[in-house]
């Protein structure tokens, strides 16, 4: 009889405890709205703004486009400014896309344009303000363009330190050192600003360096800048 009656109160504590959830429900039913109602207009936030990201994106590699086609022209000024008819310009791109990935791709290209037309403090600018944590190739070659503009503008020490970070950057975000054509340049001109400084050990030692990278183009090329700084 003591077993029927435990079986027999199962049904009752359960219906106490769906009353006790009930009535929590019931005591905080606004409360909980609230909060499924904040949860749903995060969500669909995230998603919306996912969206709207990647159509802000779209639009402005569409926009970057024509100015990349001036840039390989050597029409450096209307890839800057736009051309009036199908380029609206980098400096545009930047303005109007701000935060985008093209726009701080248009930073780079930017920066290069000003220092291809002699306007260097600009160039450093832009290119200081590029995010060098993106594009594996891109970055490096953005490190080592700011180089050539203090190199241009005498600052010798620092052109030389940013050139060989340049080499650094591109060897670590190569896959297994496969990234061997892009280094060694910028450690040549490296090297080059080295012998500039009288610090022709440095130099010859950079010159060293390259040579013992058999897959790069530069490698032959290394035994006569050796020679004559062996001497």
């Amino acid at each position: 009889m003591a077993k029927k009656q435990k079986k027999d109160e199962k049904p009752i504590e359960l219906d106490v405890k769906l009353s006790k959830s009930e009535a929590f429900i019931e005591k905080h039913y606004k409360k909980i709205l609230v909060v499924l109602g904040i949860i749903i207009v995060v969500v669909a936030g995230i998603f919306i703004y996912r969206n709207h990201r990647a159509s802000v994106e779209e639009k402005a590699q569409s926009a970057i486009a024509q100015s990349q086609v001036l840039f390989m022209q050597d029409d450096f000024e209307n890839a800057l400014k736009g051309d009036g008819k199908n380029s609206m310009g980098l400096l545009k791109v930047i303005d109007q896309f701000s935060g985008t990935k093209t726009a701080n791709l248009a930073k780079y290209y930017a920066g290069l344009c000003y220092y291809k037309t002699g306007k260097t403090d600009e160039a450093i600018k832009m290119l200081e303000d590029y995010d060098d944590a993106g594009d594996m190739l891109v970055s490096p070659s953005a490190k080592a363009a700011l180089g050539d503009c203090y190199a241009a503008k005498g600052d010798k020490q620092k052109a030389v330190d940013l050139l060989l970070e340049a080499a650094k950057d591109a060897d670590s975000r190569s896959e297994n050192n496969e990234n061997t054509s892009i280094a060694p340049i910028f450690m040549k001109q490296a090297a080059v600003i080295y012998e500039d400084m009288n610090q022709n050990d440095k130099a010859l030692e950079l010159y060293q360096n390259i040579k013992k990278r058999v897959n790069s183009p530069l490698s032959e090329e290394m035994d006569a800048f050796i020679e004559r700084l062996s001497k």
